[in-house]
């Protein structure tokens, strides 16, 4: 018995640590988008669901001895494709690419495709092994074990492995932990298949197990349910990674918590109780529904995460009292993974192209009202009246949101790296917003005596602002990885050349049709679609007066655009006297330690300039100037001593606790804000 549990311990271990191993190690080459954990997640689902099909195929179809040597050698074929690092031939060339889930896919089944597979396969596979060998105690207690080891593993990510290994030793020790895996499951399916030598094929039913199919209804609400909890995953996980960045840390959070949830419900009845989870579910969805779009994080993420937890507790305990006999058992698993993979795919493929906005948030929370309405018209009729009543609210609270939140935008565009609309505001002064997600990417005053004022984050007394009053007057080149709305080209004077460096095609198509900077200035403009740093890269030296790094999506830092080599990058494009500028304004993410720590090194002086306009309003225009921090990189002391900067730069308080980041190794919980 003990071999069956140390197997699915292993395995489930290994199944969980792998997703943000090999996903931090992806995420740069594609710009760090928070897509690329969803696309990774679609992945994962996907291929779980292969295993569980094959371990019920399997099951069904092959004799002990049978099942036991095709599972055998495919540990041998996985065993011969380790290690499980990524080639970097998948790295994505120069040009812009909207859409690199394919390329995504593609990587990760060539690096962990068949290791994945094979441990996906190996908790309903084990458990219906051990049911065949002792049918004296129901194997699902097994599956909450399973997740018990995934959960584990999430949690010893961010906490024991993350901060003490590189990426590449993270890779080298899976893959050895995933030699301990193939023994040990080698082992279990020889002593499986001895044990079984005389059974009949498929697992054997004791007397007075329930032996009755499943019906198709019964099929589909497993579906449903197990699909709603993984669509709630994917959703609150975006909406984090969105406006905060797309980090293992904040991947691992939701993932626990619907981990958590199938442990509870499946290790033991007294864990879900039913008419308590009914009740959480029915007064927070509606009010998940309303603050689905809320700016104020410190609302939204305790609540969502709170909410992720209720309602997966919901799904996958409604999933457990609709439990098969131990005979269906790998059918019920198959399901499960079924609707895991169907969620996965509705929100990490099917919402970046069938929607125009972040709208699959208010869809789940509809859905689960729904849900929440099937199951209780089999209590009484007062709880059904409560459910429809429930679920009429949510409808019309999604409604009332979508309304609202498109009532005054001009143009709205989503593709893999977001949602980038455009806004109109007639006052104070007539203005044109860019957004990209919930947070404003800079925007035009529309009133033509007025169209060229730099506005926003780029005013003249921002970092930016100061910076290109106390350059030469002489010709400047200027690098801008982060094109926006393209307000910094009012900078722009004839002579110059600035050169804009965007990963995203559709933020080049709404900075040129809706906005005149690029157009009406004076300096020749340049656009060069596809990663900043790669592009950089690629490119040879540039050699930039003032290079810029203002690449956001929403409020998430691309963490690949603050390492020691994305640094060394940087410096090998500038002149000798030349300045980087980093946009730091950010409500919960404060690199201003990490950039102190670079300058340290490398032999260059950062100072921060925290600009706050609001206290000096003195025409209508200047409502539209926004609080700023910017950090003014450089050697060019004189630069640095001009009047301009000198007289609001402060120095950045070193910090001895911030290590030095590399691509190999970085930690956001370091930065984070208090």
């Amino acid at each position: 018995m003990y071999l069956y549990a140390a197997t699915i311990f292993v395995s489930a271990f290994l199944l969980f640590l792998v997703q943000p191993i090999i996903a931090k190690q992806i995420l740069p080459w594609f710009g760090g988008a928070a897509a690329v954990w969803a696309t990774c997640l679609v992945f994962f689902q996907s291929v779980l669901l292969l295993g569980y099909a094959y371990a019920d195929w399997t099951s069904r179809h092959l004799t002990p001895k049978r099942q036991a040597w095709v599972h055998i050698v495919l540990l041998g074929v996985g065993l011969a494709l380790l290690p499980i690092i990524p080639d970097t031939a998948w790295k994505p060339g120069g040009e812009g690419d909207s859409g690199p889930t394919l390329t995504i896919l593609g990587l990760l089944t060539a690096t962990i495709g068949m290791q994945y597979f094979l441990v996906s396969a190996t908790s309903p596979l084990v458990q219906a092994w051990f049911w065949r060998r002792f049918q004296s105690a129901v194997p699902y207690r097994l599956f909450a074990l399973s997740n018990f080891a995934s959960l584990l593993a999430l949690l010893s990510y961010p906490v024991v492995i993350e901060p003490f290994l590189t990426l590449r030793g993270q890779s080298i020790s899976w893959s050895f932990g995933f030699v301990v895996f193939a023994v040990l499951c080698a082992a279990t399916a020889l002593a499986s298949a001895r044990a079984g030598a005389t059974a009949a094929t498929g697992p054997v039913v004791a007397a007075g197990d329930d032996d009755r199919a499943p019906t198709l209804s019964t099929r589909v609400l497993w579906i449903a349910l197990s699909a709603t909890g993984s669509c709630m995953l994917l959703a609150v996980t975006n909406h984090l990674t969105q406006n905060i960045a797309a980090v293992p840390f904040l991947w691992v959070v939701p993932l626990s918590l619907y981990l958590i949830t199938f442990i509870l419900c499946f290790d033991h009845p007294r864990w879900y109780q039913r008419t308590v989870f009914l009740v959480l579910t029915a007064v927070l969805v509606p009010v998940m529904t309303w603050y689905s779009d809320s700016l104020n994080l410190w609302i939204a993420a305790p609540l969502y995460t709170v909410g992720l937890f209720i309602v997966c507790m919901f799904c996958h305990g409604e999933l457990y009292r609709l439990r098969p006999g131990p005979r269906h058992l790998t059918t019920f698993y198959l399901m499960l993974s079924i609707g895991g993979a169907l969620g996965s795919l509705l929100v990490g493929i099917g919402a970046p192209n069938l929607l125009e906005g972040y709208y699959e948030l208010k869809i789940v929370l509809v859905v689960c009202a729904m849900l929440f309405l099937w199951r209780a018209l089999d209590i009484k009729r007062w709880v059904a009246g409560v459910a429809a009543a429930i679920t009429a609210t949510t409808v019309g609270i999604s409604l009332y949101n979508v309304n609202y939140y498109l009532s005054d935008t001009r143009v709205i565009m989503r593709n893999f790296y977001g949602v980038v609309r455009t806004e109109d505001f007639p006052k104070p002064a007539p203005f044109r917003a860019m957004y990209h997600g919930a947070i404003q990417h800079g925007g035009q005053l529309t009133d033509p005596e007025h169209r060229q004022v730099p506005i926003t984050y780029f005013g003249p007394t921002s970092g930016y602002g100061r910076v290109f009053a106390s350059l030469p007057d002489t010709p400047r080149r200027v690098g801008v990885v982060g094109l926006g709305a393209g307000v910094i080209a009012a900078y722009g004077r004839d002579g110059d050349v600035f050169r804009y460096y965007e990963i995203d095609p559709q933020v080049a198509a709404v900075a040129t049709q809706e906005f005149t900077f690029l157009n009406d200035s004076k300096a020749k403009s340049e656009i060069i679609l596809g990663d900043g740093r790669l592009s950089l890269e690629r490119e040879p030296d540039q050699k930039y007066d003032l290079l810029a790094l203002d690449a956001f999506s929403g409020d998430s830092v691309p963490m690949h655009l603050l390492t020691r080599e994305a640094m060394q990058t940087y410096i090998r494009h500038l002149k000798p006297d030349g300045v980087i500028v980093f946009q730091a304004t950010n409500r919960f993410v404060d690199i201003a330690p990490v950039i102190a720590r670079h300058a340290e090194e490398f032999g260059f002086k950062a100072v921060i300039v925290s600009d706050w306009p609001e206290s000096t309003y003195k025409k209508p225009i200047d409502y539209w100037l926004s609080d700023t921090d910017q950090i003014i990189f450089t050697r060019n002391e004189a630069l640095l001593n001009s009047e301009k900067i000198k007289s609001a730069a402060q120095p950045i308080k070193p910090r001895s606790d911030i290590t030095r980041w590399t691509d190999d190794f970085y930690n956001l919980l370091q930065i984070l804000k208090k």
